[in-house]
């Protein structure tokens, strides 16, 4: 397993910022999380709404503590409503279960933390996120 770095968080972000403003995305907020769920690193880019950690820190969340990416997670949403309210709950509402929670793996596929990306629609917020993570050498599922 890749020890996940504050320097892969770092590289995370920045490429994430930078692919939000290539798209023309509104102000992102990116967090990066570790495989238990821990901040490692978090930013919220001028403009952005101070709500913002709350949402992109659950899309990580979600997605590590799930195993599975934000956009899995809104289609058992959309489909096993009770058992995502049920989830939820578990962990005290922490899991926004929509596109931008993205989990990220090590090159022998161990989960080794997520990212959560926020500000613009939620398919644009994966999209840059999956840059991000390309960016620092790991693979992305969003």
């Amino acid at each position: 397993m890749t020890d996940f770095t504050l320097d892969h968080a770092r590289t995370i972000i920045d490429a994430t910022r930078t692919k939000g403003r290539e798209m023309g995305l509104k102000p992102l907020s990116v967090v990066v999380l570790d495989a238990g769920g821990h901040v490692i690193a978090f930013e919220r880019e001028d403009g952005a709404a101070p709500g913002r950690f709350a949402i992109a820190q659950g899309k990580a969340f979600g997605a590590v503590m799930l195993g599975m990416p934000g956009s899995a997670q809104m289609e058992r949403a959309e489909g096993q409503a009770y058992f995502m309210a049920a989830v939820n709950g578990v962990f005290g509402g922490q899991v926004v279960p929509v596109p931008g929670g993205i989990l990220v793996r090590d090159a022998d596929g161990a989960t080794v933390g997520a990212v959560g990306v926020t500000g613009d629609t939620s398919d644009n917020d994966a999209e840059a996120g999956l840059a991000g993570v390309e960016a620092a050498g790991l693979t992305g599922i969003a």
